[in-house]
């Protein structure tokens, strides 16, 4: 395999990790917020619990995955293995020393 398709394949994975801990995690949050505090809230609340719900677990799923990824950028070299998404097509002048 080569540089760009471990890029792609990195990033398809990352993705699809990103998409499944935010399920799990909203799938968790919902059972414990149906179980303790909707006997607690009154029904115009509701509505409010599902989207904070909602957010916590986008970032719950942000945290896990920038968590995840500092571990891995300090075990592996990742200019050995992956290719850089953005590429500048113009290089920066070289800066001129005043002596």
């Amino acid at each position: 395999m080569n540089k760009k398709l471990n890029t792609v394949l990195f990033i398809i994975g990352a993705t699809f990790f990103n998409v499944i801990v935010a399920v799990i995690s909203f799938i968790l949050f919902s059972i414990l917020y149906a179980q303790v505090i909707i006997p607690i809230i009154p029904e115009s609340a509701y509505s409010w619990g599902f989207t904070l719900i909602f957010l916590a677990s986008l970032a719950i799923s942000f945290t896990v995955y920038r968590l995840i990824l500092n571990y891995l950028l300090k075990k592996f070299d990742i200019e050995k293995y992956f290719d850089p998404i953005f590429v500048s097509k113009y290089k920066k002048p070289a800066k001129k020393q005043n002596d």
